[in-house]
């Protein structure tokens, strides 16, 4: 019920988004009739729609990208020809037959009444456009439904949340429609209201057609009311939500009709209070550690053992950038206060089958310097006792096995000391060592350019794939010959050559590649060689050439580089502004197991 709520609140935020703008003119167009026979079966139209499309996008493989693409293609037609019509009454009777015809039909309308049919018609439309910059609320909703499936309450929490949009909309259509009876009345200018509301109609599906409402738009509404709905799930206990997993960077899902900006949302989301009150709060007890299926680093650590220490539990996997950007904080932390009584523990919980294997874990803890114990939780068992919802994600143990704050993605590690220190203290420790004045980080671990990413996480296998535009779509887990389009859009992606997609990734042949057009300065793709393990060379192209200057850390300047094991390589970081570019890879050897692009 709790959940509910804030999801209803959430949605009702959604109005004071820039985001939000493309669909108002759907929503006012119909503002000068009656709300209960025009407004009302229009906002929930769009609230059930919007409900079971975003319970699709949550759960559903390729095909609910397909289902989706084709409704807002049709969704499109049928609000551009509302547009005509507000312009043109003659046209308006001559258009407007069928979708009457249809929509009385659907409603079983006996008295031939058409506002209330053409208004329900039109929500559906709209339900498949809108496209809500979702935080930190909606993106607990979504990523809940990704590890627990469909299920009912998964899509009455999404209808909450749209009927919280759909409320604060209904206020805002009911002052419009009082200020075109205004207009109407004193000045005459009805007819020229409702030419102007059909141009800005018309202007709507034009920018969504173009993609303007989650490029742009979605950018200016990254920072809008992530805080307010971030301040109201800080005020749950940390035991009340959902699990639910989801990566401190860009998702998007659904083939853009909706955004969710997790990494934008959590970057600075801390419960803690290390600065502003005289001692934390408690937000539960340490958990057991008894689920970890391995530990590296380090024999079994139990809760009884840590009595008595400062923990600091990372969740974290090897292949997520945003936990390889925070990880030289924690290893500066775990150097800087062990001694002191602190300690640090890794859970190490899997994205990708491959992250499940012991020695791929051990290689990549060598290699980024970890030194603190690392608890391997294949079985999400550690992850589920935190009741976690991010990677990465920090819980603040104090010396009593207390958690006293968490922090989830990225940011505010300054906050992060300075509770660690007060832990500290309180456990009896006065000779600390000065607080870190800043910790460097570089090349895959640089901080991202958070003022310029515009492209969400993109996966390449089948079951959570968005935005593929290959002609013919996937063919599931059988080798299939693939094109790409002439013409990229941003965010779009496609494949050229022989490929097997499965769920979790694509294989490739010798020859064959993969497009991408993105906006970000850091392109970083998961790759890992064959079974095999023979390495697989690999050329990128930026814009079809090499990228020189651009290259990231995995490449040389005319863009060569090889495959050696499963982890994320960074391929691009641009070095001359950030602007719209196009990614090529080609894979000069077979066996290129292709899993998922990052961007920062």
């Amino acid at each position: 019920m709790t959940l509910a709520l804030l999801a209803f609140l959430a949605g009702a935020l959604t109005i004071v988004s820039p985001c939000i703008l493309p669909v108002l003119p759907f929503v006012f167009a119909r503002s000068d009739q009656p709300f209960m026979r025009s407004t009302l079966p229009l906002l929930s139209g769009m609230a059930v729609t919007f409900a079971l499309i975003a319970t699709l996008a949550a759960v559903g493989g390729s095909w609910a990208v397909h289902l989706n693409s084709a409704g807002r293609i049709v969704a499109l037609v049928v609000l551009a020809v509302l547009g005509v019509t507000l312009l043109s009454k003659r046209v308006a009777d001559w258009l407007s037959r069928p979708f009457v015809a249809f929509g009385n039909r659907l409603l079983n309308n006996a008295s031939g009444t058409p506002s209330i049919a053409q208004s329900a018609v039109l929500g559906v439309a709209t339900g498949f456009l809108w496209a809500p910059c979702a935080g930190p609320v909606l993106g607990l909703i979504l990523t809940g439904a990704a590890i627990n499936g469909a299920n009912t309450t998964t899509t009455l929490l999404l209808f909450a949340y749209a009927c919280g949009a759909i409320a604060s909309l209904a206020l805002a259509t009911l002052a419009g429609g009082r200020v075109f009876a205004l207009l109407k009345k004193s000045l005459g200018a009805g007819e020229w209201v409702r030419r102007g509301l059909g141009v800005a109609v018309l202007c709507a599906v034009a920018a969504i057609a173009l993609g303007w409402d989650t490029g742009v738009l979605t950018r200016l509404s990254f920072n809008s009311t992530n805080r307010i709905e971030q301040s109201l799930l800080d005020a749950l206990p940390a035991r009340t939500a959902a699990p639910a997993m989801m990566k401190g960077g860009d998702a998007m899902m659904m083939n853009g009709s909706m955004t969710m900006t997790a990494g934008d949302s959590m970057t600075g989301t801390m419960a803690m209070t290390g600065a502003k009150r005289a001692s934390p709060p408690v937000e539960g007890e340490l958990p057991s550690l008894a689920g970890a299926t391995a530990w590296l680093n380090s024999p079994p650590l139990t809760v009884e053992a840590l009595r008595g220490k400062v923990v600091l539990i990372d969740f974290w996997t090897y292949s997520c950038i945003n936990c390889l950007r925070a990880l030289p904080y924690v290893k500066d932390w775990y150097e800087r206060y062990k001694d002191r009584g602190f300690v640090v523990i890794g859970v190490h919980a899997p994205e990708f089958a491959f992250e499940k294997n012991a020695d791929n874990v051990r290689r990549a803890i060598r290699e980024f310097g970890v030194t603190y114990p690392v608890a391997m939780d294949n079985d999400y068992a550690i992850w589920k006792a935190f009741n976690n919802q991010y990677w990465p994600a920090h819980y603040f143990i104090d010396a009593q096995g207390r958690i006293r704050g968490h922090h989830f993605g990225e940011g505010n590690y300054d906050e992060s000391e300075r509770l660690i220190r007060e832990l500290l203290s309180e456990a009896g420790h006065s000779d600390l060592p000065l607080a870190a004045n800043a910790v460097t980080s570089e090349g895959i671990q640089s901080a991202a350019d958070e003022n310029n990413i515009a492209s969400p996480e993109t996966y390449v296998g089948y079951e959570r794939a968005e935005n593929f535009v290959s002609p013919g779509g996937f063919e599931r887990n059988r080798p299939k010959q693939y094109t790409a389009p002439a013409q990229l859009r941003r965010n779009d992606w496609a494949l050229t050559g022989t490929w097997t997609v499965s769920d979790e990734n694509a294989a490739g042949t010798a020859g064959s590649r993969i497009t991408f057009r993105f906006h970000a300065r850091d392109l970083h793709l998961v790759l890992g060689p064959g079974p095999d393990g023979k390495p697989v060379r690999f050329r990128v192209t930026l814009d079809g050439v090499a990228p020189g200057n651009d290259r990231g850390v995995d490449i040389d300047a005319d863009g060569n580089g090889v495959i050696r094991e499963q982890r994320l390589y960074q391929l691009i970081r641009q070095s001359d502004g950030v602007r719209d570019r196009t990614f090529t890879i080609e894979f000069l050897d077979a066996g290129a197991h292709a899993f998922a692009f990052t961007f920062g």
